[in-house]
């Protein structure tokens, strides 16, 4: 091809030179400000506290806002949670950002799948809502450790939530790596965050004066420019406050509202009130009542919040469901752990189907708007397959060879510090401690959160907080002392998160004597846990299984899927699995009775149910419409 020859071409260079004069003559008349993108073009000043008012720009801004955290439901269903919140008069979702999920180990980063917090966060702006977001680093919401990773314990001096270094540090890497993706999405550069929470409820904490500072800082120096703020229940108010930041506040009686207000007043003057978390119901332990807070006295506390004046945030909106071993625990006189349900008894049910809560809701949002509300999406249709019977088994004792390489260690290791995972220990489930022993006599241990000890393959008691000792029956020879702990759950709120290390801690000892030489397995049922049991690894249920042990059976969807409940009438502890997803525990302790299985996560055509129960099976697997919680049918 030949080259441009500038001497042999003039008239070309002659016409190239009249276009730029003639470009130059047009573009001095273009109103620049008509260029900029309409979405871009007003959003100079974002969210702010003006007097007694929120102001988006020039204009008075109230915020309705309802929680739904992305990490708890089912990525196919985040469109359908949103057009709800939406059709119910809001225009503000809050989410929580889980460090843990985030961060799974330590330098290595996951924002892909059920936690790609960009995807759900531009989803919201398409749906029409504005987002606060709630970044942590800890974020409490009843979840494992309040949301902190829990590779931070590995070091026996860590203090959490502090400006202790191996904390800071490590949260500094994390907010590195997500506040890239968290800038681009505020309002100023055209996304839809018009706030950012600092820390959470760390007034009820308040080990650290320069921690919230700290925060602060991480956030802005790392790009956030929209309105910052904290939110702090009564017992923390008053030491949660950090300048430069506005004070919100949770609460679930109106009647701590005047209080809580007055109290804001005194320390910020005049700003704008809000009540971050109005709590719309509350969550579940194991052992004890399903929680239920009636939608008349949620109505009514609602509409003294708005009549005062206040912007407000429902929490939970949505509550969705505690997948695989997310949840929290608490641990004030008693230790006890949250169920897998995260129903909340919110304003939407744990499946997303529609309360008397959210009709009051949706009649009072839409009076205040003044303007037509979008109708509700119709509800995801649900069905009771048919029940299943389990066809494989496999006992714990044949699957440990199957297993990865266990450790070997002369002393016990708790769960945290194991060498495994890359050398991030292990985060979830179950850890099997091995030792040979020679006597009878009485056995104690120091065991998080609770061990089945077995003697060879027979069950001879458990050990917890509250059991310590275990007789050891009459032995001959060396014996093999088994003891299956499992993690049911690490403190999410309080001021003990920096003791929730698992599995044993210490040494175990016999008649007053330290156990050594253990074999350590660990149990984290991830989907890769499952890949070494392949087909023939299966045996067919005998008459009498040993204990504990995994059940296989085909479920088979002959239409479209649909949402439905998996019920283990007759099983007594343990974890269901459906195509390698973890629906996470059941225990027949209540309250809860049911595990939600959305129909996104089955195949038309043959899906794979397998559970892994600790003592007792029941004959089939059955599935329901609907949920039972509290031992009584759920019929919101």
């Amino acid at each position: 091809m030949p080259k441009w020859n500038v001497r042999r071409r003039p008239g070309r260079m002659l016409g190239l030179l009249l276009l730029v004069i003639l470009s130059l003559l047009v573009l001095r008349r273009v109103n620049w400000h008509r260029l900029t993108p309409l979405w871009l073009r007003h959003r100079r000043l974002g969210l702010q506290a003006k007097g007694q008012n929120f102001m988006l720009e020039d204009s008075a801004f109230w915020i309705f806002g309802g929680s739904v955290h992305y990490f708890r439901v089912p990525r196919e269903y985040w469109r359908d949670r949103l057009l709800k919140v939406k059709a119910c008069g809001l225009n503000t979702l809050t989410t929580y950002v889980p460090w843990n999920l985030h961060e799974p180990e330590r330098g290595k980063f996951d924002f892909s799948g059920n936690v790609d917090l960009e995807a759900f966060v531009l989803l919201a702006a398409e749906v029409g809502l504005w987002v606060i977001l709630r970044p942590g680093p800890y974020i409490c919401s009843e979840m494992d450790l309040g949301g902190l990773p829990s590779w931070l314990l590995q070091d026996p001096d860590m203090r959490l939530r502090t400006t202790y270094k191996g904390f800071t540090e490590a949260v500094d890497l994390y907010f590195d790596h997500l506040m890239v993706r968290v800038v681009p999405l505020q309002y100023k550069h055209g996304g839809p965050i018009i706030a950012v929470q600092v820390e959470n409820e760390y007034g009820s904490y308040n080990k650290d004066p320069a921690y919230m500072p700290y925060v602060k800082k991480a956030l802005e120096d790392r790009g956030i420019v929209e309105l910052l703020l904290t939110s702090d229940n009564k017992d923390g108010l008053s030491k949660g406050i950090v300048d430069g930041v506005l004070a919100t506040i949770n609460l679930q009686p109106q009647n701590e509202l005047q209080f809580l207000t007055t109290f804001l007043l005194s320390v910020q003057g005049v700003q704008p009130r809000m009540v971050m978390e109005c709590w719309t119901g509350w969550f579940d332990s194991w052992g004890g009542p399903h929680s239920i807070l009636d939608s008349a006295e949620v109505l009514k506390t609602v509409s003294a919040i708005i009549n005062a004046g206040s912007s407000i945030n429902l929490y939970m909106f949505h509550g969705g469901t505690n997948f695989g071993f997310i949840n929290g625990a608490m641990h004030f006189q008693d230790y006890k752990s949250d169920v897998t349900s995260y129903d909340y008894d919110a304003v939407l049910t744990e499946a997303g189907d529609y309360t008397a809560k959210y009709t009051g809701l949706r009649e009072f949002f839409g009076s205040v708007s003044g303007a037509p509300l979008p109708a509700p999406p119709d509800l995801l249709p649900k069905t009771a397959y048919e029940p299943v019977m389990p066809a494989l088994y496999l006992s714990l004792w044949d699957a440990l060879p199957y297993l990865e390489e266990p450790v070997t260690s002369e002393k016990p290791v708790n769960m945290e510090n194991l060498p495994i995972n890359g050398g991030n220990g292990q985060s979830f489930g179950y850890t099997l401690y091995e030792t040979t022993i020679t006597s009878s006599g009485i056995l104690s241990a120091y065991v998080r959160d609770r061990g089945q000890v077995f003697v060879n393959t027979v069950s001879i008691g458990f050990l917890d907080y509250k059991r310590e000792k275990v007789v050891i029956p009459s032995i001959q020879g060396f014996t093999m002392l088994r003891i299956l702990v499992e993690n049911r759950g690490q403190v999410n709120y309080g001021t003990n998160i920096d003791d929730q290390r698992k599995g044993l801690i210490g040494n175990i000892y016999l008649n007053d004597s330290p156990l050594k030489k253990f074999k350590i397995y660990s149990l984290d049922m991830k989907k890769s846990f499952f890949q070494r049991f392949h087909a023939d690894k299966w045996n067919p249920v005998p008459d009498v299984p040993v204990f504990p042990a995994f059940f296989s059976g085909p479920l088979f969807v002959s239409l479209s899927p649909c949402d439905t409940f998996v019920k283990l009438e007759g099983w007594e502890k343990g974890v269901v699995f459906i195509n390698g997803q973890n629906l996470g525990c059941y225990w027949n302790i209540g309250p809860q009775e049911t595990l939600y299985l959305p129909g996104a996560w089955l195949d038309q055509g043959l899906n794979q149910v397998i559970v892994f129960e600790e003592k007792m099976a029941g004959p089939v697997i059955q599935f329901t419409e609907t949920p039972y919680l509290g031992r009584h049918q759920y019929l919101n």
